[in-house]
């Protein structure tokens, strides 16, 4: 399989932030980011291994720098930073725009993990790749202990799903309903 540089998976996405979109403190849901950072990595994903699905595995981090605020203009730009066998690690970046002023700022990083699936929804092999500006070299070249750490939290969490709790707050002990 031969491998792909990094600008092919890229995604560019930019959109106006709508009062919808707003909480209480007139910046941009959280959550509405999270949703607009998902649809831009798993077009990376399906851009790069070239399949019908990609799921997301985990969103790694999302660390919000800087409020997105109504007069901002929000540009999310994707792209795969590392593969793995069928795994794919994605690199988002979120800047806002003052649309007045035209000041820019990084507003957020995020990385995400999704693995491709071929038609029978099993993981298939991915493409390697190959990184060309020196944004991208740093996050291929750091990509390794990203990989360990996200192995650490996944061993972790699998181990804190063993001991939590399937009952409901207000049931019986022993009642599983």
């Amino acid at each position: 399989m031969e491998a792909k540089k990094t600008s092919e998976s890229r995604i560019i996405n930019t959109d106006q932030v709508l009062s919808c979109d707003l909480n209480n403190y007139n910046t941009l849901f959280g959550g509405v980011l999270m949703k607009k950072l998902d649809a831009a990595a798993s077009l990376s994903a399906r851009r790069h291994a070239r399949v019908k699905t990609c799921v997301t595995a985990s969103t790694d981090s999302i660390d919000f720098l800087h409020p997105i605020h109504q007069t901002d203009s929000v540009c999310i730009e994707s792209f795969v930073s590392y593969t793995g066998k069928s795994s794919m690690e994605i690199f988002c970046k979120v800047i806002a725009e003052d649309i007045i002023t035209g000041e820019r700022r990084i507003a957020a990083t995020a990385f995400l993990t999704f693995v491709a699936l071929g038609d029978d929804k099993r993981p298939v092999e991915v493409p390697a790749v190959i990184p060309e500006t020196e944004e991208e070299k740093f996050l291929f070249n750091t990509a390794s202990d990203r990989a360990e750490m996200r192995k650490i939290r996944r061993a972790r969490s699998k181990e804190l799903a063993e001991v939590i709790s399937l009952r409901k707050p207000w049931e019986k002990e022993g009642a599983l309903v």
